[in-house]
């Protein structure tokens, strides 16, 4: 079953404030027991995220590596099946200060009225 662009209206809302206050529990009521979070930071690493353990480890890791994260300009769009996510990411390298701007694209697609998959692209904003 597809969820209705209310209902994935709602479920996004739901992943991403589980996702910022790093809560496990909400997010898998969420999303699917199997669901699958695959990414390609715009830089150099590739990444499949499986579980409640990767994902909360990737989260830890992304609160190291910077200072500052803020998302911007942020568009779900709905498509049969699929809803895709437009957004800006700045971003404050922790270590080095050294500020970065990037865009991008999620894919997100749903199984059983759950979320079950995300599968996110981004590139350096060149100036």
């Amino acid at each position: 079953m597809t969820p209705s662009a209310a209902e994935r209206d709602e479920l996004l809302k739901g992943f991403a404030r589980a996702l910022f206050q790093n809560d496990m529990d909400a997010l898998y009521r969420i999303v699917a027991p199997d669901f699958l979070w695959s990414f390609h930071d715009g830089l150099i690493t590739t990444k499949s995220l499986v579980g409640p353990t990767a994902i909360r480890e990737h989260l830890a890791r992304q609160r190291a590596l910077f200072s500052a994260q803020r998302f911007h300009e942020v568009a779900y769009h709905h498509a049969g099946e699929m809803t895709f996510m437009t957004f800006r990411v700045n971003e404050t390298v922790r270590a080095s200060g050294e500020q970065r701007e990037q865009r991008g694209i999620e894919r997100y697609t749903f199984k059983d009225g759950m979320l079950a998959t995300k599968d996110v692209y981004r590139k350096p904003v060149t100036p």
